[in-house]
């Protein structure tokens, strides 16, 4: 059996980054040697960004994943194509470049429920461009691989410098996010980050739950959710032996965790999680979907049109949530 696992790279949005940084990555042999790189995506785009990395590399074009090579120096792309798309200008919104992304991540969902992969590494896309398409009902990633694996309970982590950081709610209102702060939610994502833990042996397993309120509401005197629905929450899932605390002042939650106190933190809502994660390293954040019975893990930015066709964008996040994907993947199916 071989014992790199196979990660299906999907390219993203072909007007944005996502090719450009796929080749750097895999210009670098180190990444052939952990894992099996799949793209799906558009060969002729991916053929384009050869020229953004000094290394002769090759494409190879295959239609299952039977026809890879996986050898260094060549980037075998399982090419979807979608009429236009390698014609698309770099740094626009354009709906046949949002119709290519989510036909790459469809294809990458379905090989990974068919265990034909052992994990996705998805590449940034626009959302814009995707409503243009037509698929104006998902926000993200996140609910995609959802709905596409039947995934009833599922949440957003983020991962950087050893710190696993699990969200309540993301993308809605900071008013819909106090309200989806429920002990229900709060005791689901409790529940997902100890799964976790035990499925890939995170070391120090204490779980953090942050406070929704400044100071944790201090005793009901800034807001009583943590009174009502937080705190019984926590409770509960301590009289089912799970290591957790809180809710802990979100205004120090980080400080503690960077001296050492847990590395497992739950947060409320999307700016409680991602503006922390990001002043710590901004660059190397991976994303990382939860609850899923596949692995997916992901870049922890945008298309970055500004960049996109001009070879400055960085690798830092698709090399972090490659590296990521490849031990989640050993963890799960090789140990």
């Amino acid at each position: 059996m071989n014992d790199r696992p196979l990660l299906a790279l999907t390219m993203g949005d072909p007007a944005g980054v996502g090719s450009e940084i796929i080749v750097k990555t895999l210009s670098k042999k180190e990444y052939y040697d952990m894992a099996r790189p799949l793209v799906i995506g558009d060969a002729r785009r991916m053929e384009q960004s050869l020229k953004f990395v000094p290394e002769q590399l090759e494409i190879n074009v295959v239609s299952s994943v039977d026809e890879a090579k996986f050898i260094y120096g060549i980037i075998d792309v399982l090419d979807i194509e979608i009429e236009g798309a390698s014609e698309v200008p770099y740094g626009q919104v354009n709906g046949v470049a949002g119709k290519a992304a989510i036909s790459y991540i469809f294809k990458s969902i379905e090989m990974a429920n068919n265990r034909e992969v052992d994990a996705v590494v998805t590449g940034p896309i626009n959302k814009e461009s995707m409503h243009l398409a037509g698929y104006k009902n998902y926000p993200g990633h996140t609910e995609i691989f959802a709905e596409k694996t039947d995934t009833k309970d599922y949440a957003m982590m983020l991962y950087t410098d050893g710190y696993y950081v699990i969200h309540v709610s993301t993308h809605c209102s900071l008013r819909q996010a106090c309200d989806r702060a429920t002990k229900t939610r709060v005791k689901k994502i409790i529940d997902l980050a100890h799964d976790m833990i035990k499925t890939y042996n995170i070391e120090n397993p204490t779980i953090a739950v942050a406070g929704l309120n400044p100071h944790s509401g201090e005793s009901g005197a800034f807001g009583d959710e943590e009174i009502k629905e937080i705190i019984p929450a926590i409770e509960e899932a301590k009289a089912e032996g799970i290591d957790v605390i809180g809710p802990v002042p979100p205004d120090s939650i980080f400080f503690r965790a960077m001296k050492g106190q847990f590395k497992v933190i739950v947060v409320m809502y999307h700016d409680q999680g991602h503006i922390p994660v990001k002043v710590i390293n901004f660059e190397d954040g991976v994303n990382v979907t939860l609850g899923l019975p596949i692995i997916r893990t992901s870049v922890d930015h945008g298309t970055a049109f500004g960049k996109a066709g001009k070879g400055t964008a960085s690798p830092a996040s698709l090399e972090a949530a490659y590296k990521l994907a490849t031990e989640m993947g050993l963890k799960k199916f090789y140990n």
